[in-house]
């Protein structure tokens, strides 16, 4: 069981590491304050596929009543997917997703809501940005130039997730290393090196917990495994940018309250010091997130 005790000792060993402040910058016009609180980014999905349903919207009309519905209830960004990244969906290649995508990307973007495209492909992201997109949610182990210099000419951020194998539709075991931190600090170096190049300043950094390794399917193992990036997740603001979580569900554990899981992986997460939150929960994040900020010592 996770205990003040273990919080202590992890803060005990790396605690020059704790606190050290993060880029903040501008997304579409909307200053993003990393280092004076966390902000919450929405899920949209278009995929069919996708198993948290109340996300998923089969019609553009529905997508487009969902992002203003998630800006309303405090996302500071709605990020749109076509393709959902569990296992066993259905792929769906540029054309579909764009096909899904672009209307309501167009019409969210449009009302001033900022959108972020999650994608691998080099040619959706393209016409996302385009369409009005400003955030690329980067589910992909890629060093595409191109990719990147899209995100530049359009003033945009990327999102580097940390993914072990080409993309996420395209993992297989996950690799564990005694410390799995300083990996994932020598994995975002590399590419936050390549953003630089093709002059991209604006980057968050994912640890990619929502993934589908092949050897996580054992929610203890999954679990355990999450719970522990999370407590560590201040040890990556050392790099300098600020870090987003995909909130997980663990619904072995939570089963039919499993709408509750990501608000108690927010917990987590806000104690490790991350600054954007994905979330489909948006408003009961939201209420962690105040409560959180309640505290005064």
């Amino acid at each position: 069981m996770l205990t003040l005790c273990h919080l202590s000792q992890i803060y005990q060993k790396y605690q020059n590491d704790y606190g050290l402040p993060v880029a903040e910058f501008e997304i579409s016009g909307v200053p993003f304050r990393w280092n004076s609180r966390p902000h919450l980014m929405g899920v949209v999905n278009l995929s069919p596929d996708s198993w948290y349903r109340e996300s998923v919207c089969l019609s553009a009309d529905h997508a487009i009543e969902r992002c203003f519905t998630l800006a309303a209830q405090g996302a500071d960004i709605v990020d749109i997917g076509a393709e959902s990244t569990i296992l066993h969906a259905s792929r769906a290649d540029a054309t579909l997703q764009n096909s899904r995508s672009l209307p309501v990307i167009r019409e969210a973007s449009q009302a001033g809501i900022v959108i972020s495209i999650e994608t691998y492909h080099t040619s959706v992201a393209r016409e996302a940005f385009e369409a009005g997109a400003r955030v690329l949610n980067l589910t992909g182990n890629f060093d595409d130039e191109e990719l990147f210099r899209i995100v530049a000419d359009h003033d945009g951020a990327v999102i580097l997730c940390y993914v072990q194998g080409r993309h996420v539709r395209e993992v297989s075991d996950f690799s564990f290393s005694e410390d799995i931190v300083d990996d994932m600090r020598e994995y975002f170096s590399e590419k936050i090196e390549i953003c630089q190049k093709n002059g991209v300043s604006k980057i968050l950094l994912d640890p990619g917990l929502g993934f589908y390794y092949k050897n996580l399917q054992d929610s203890s193992r999954r679990v355990k495994h999450q719970m522990e990036v999370f407590v560590h997740t201040f040890r990556l603001a050392a790099l300098g940018y600020p870090i987003c979580h995909a909130l997980p569900h663990a619904f072995e554990y939570f089963r039919e309250e499993v709408t509750t899981a990501e608000p108690f992986f927010a917990q987590l997460a806000l104690l490790g010091g991350t600054h954007l939150l994905r979330t489909h929960e948006i408003p009961r994040v939201a209420s962690v997130v105040r409560t959180y900020h309640s505290y005064q010592p």
